[in-house]
C-alpha cells in the first residue's frame, strides 16, 4: 500500500541499504508481539509471500484463503493481505476500513497462544522489515527507519540484510523493483479503464497469474517469465 508520508516525522531522516548497519535490534521482540496485533488489513502480500506460506505450510493458495488470508483492493488492485483473528473467540473477522486501523484485540491469524510467530522463519516481507519501510524513487527503492513504531527501548544496531534475513537478498531485492514498478502500471491501467467488465478480468488474471498458479522451486525465474508474458499483453492495451 502505498502511502504519501513525511520522511522527518516518522524516521530517523536517513536512507539505508542492505549492507547499513540500522537501529532495530529489539532482543528477539523479549515475548512482545504488538506488532502482529490491530493490524488491520494492512500486511499486504505480495506473489513472495504467498509463494513462501505456501512452501513452509504445505498448502495451497485456496487453503490459505481458509481463514488466514483475505482479498481486499489496495489502489485499484486486488491482493491478498494476512486476516486478522478475534482475540478471544479465535473466529475472522471482515475488516473493510482501508485505512490498515483494526481492532484493538485483532490479531494475525498466525500468532501461536504463546504470542509468537508460527511462521517465522517464512513469514512475509512486511513483517520482517518492522520497523523499517521502503520509499521508491527513479525505478529504485531504500529502506528507512520508523522511529515511533516499535516501543521496545533501548534497541540495539544490526545489519540491515541479516534483519531481513531472506535468501538471495539480490535477487529479492530486484523482484521486489520489478514486482513495485508493475502494479503502479496496472494501476494506471485500471484506473484508464471505464468498463466494470474489463476491471474486474484484469484483477482476475493478475490474481490467478501471480498468486493462485503454483510457482516451482526458482520463484525469481518464474515470476519474471510471467511477468514478461504480461507486460506483452498489457503494455500493447487490453
Amino acid at each position: 500500500m502505498e502511502r504519501e508520508i513525511d520522511l522527518k516525522q516518522i524516521s530517523d531522516g536517513k536512507l539505508y541499504s542492505a549492507n547499513d548497519m540500522v537501529k532495530a535490534g529489539c532482543n528477539d521482540c523479549a515475548g512482545c508481539s504488538l506488532c502482529c496485533r490491530g493490524m488491520g488489513n494492512s500486511i499486504i502480500l505480495d506473489p513472495y509471500d504467498i509463494f513462501s506460506l505456501e512452501k513452509g505450510l504445505g498448502v495451497t493458495f485456496e487453503e490459505l484463503m481458509q481463514g488466514k488470508i483475505e482479498l481486499n483492493v489496495v489502489d485499484g488492485i486486488i491482493q491478498p493481505n494476512i486476516k486478522m483473528q478475534d482475540e478471544a473467540a479465535g473466529s475472522s473477522i471482515i475488516n473493510s476500513n482501508s485505512s490498515g486501523d483494526g481492532g484493538e484485540k485483532d490479531r494475525c491469524a498466525f500468532l501461536n497462544r504463546e504470542g509468537r510467530c508460527s511462521i517465522h522463519s517464512f513469514r512475509p516481507g512486511f513483517c520482517r522489515m518492522f520497523p523499517l519501510g521502503r520509499i521508491y524513487e527513479d525505478g529504485n527503492f531504500r529502506y528507512f527507519l520508523q522511529v515511533h513504531e516499535c516501543p521496545y527501548p533501548n534497541k540495539t544496531k544490526v545489519k540491515l540484510k541479516k534483519w531481513l534475513g531472506i535468501p538471495e537478498l539480490p535477487r529479492y531485492e530486484n523482484y521486489v523493483r520489478q514486482w513495485h514498478y508493475f502494479l503502479k502500471d496496472m494501476q494506471k491501467v485500471v484506473k484508464e479503464t471505464e468498463s466494470d467488465a474489463v476491471m474486474k478480468n484484469i484483477n482476475m488474471h493478475l490474481l490467478q497469474q501471480f498468486y493462485i498458479k503454483p510457482y516451482g522451486d526458482d520463484f525469481y525465474l518464474e515470476f519474471e517469465q510471467r511477468m514478461e508474458e504480461d507486460k506483452s499483453v498489457f503494455m500493447h492495451g487490453v
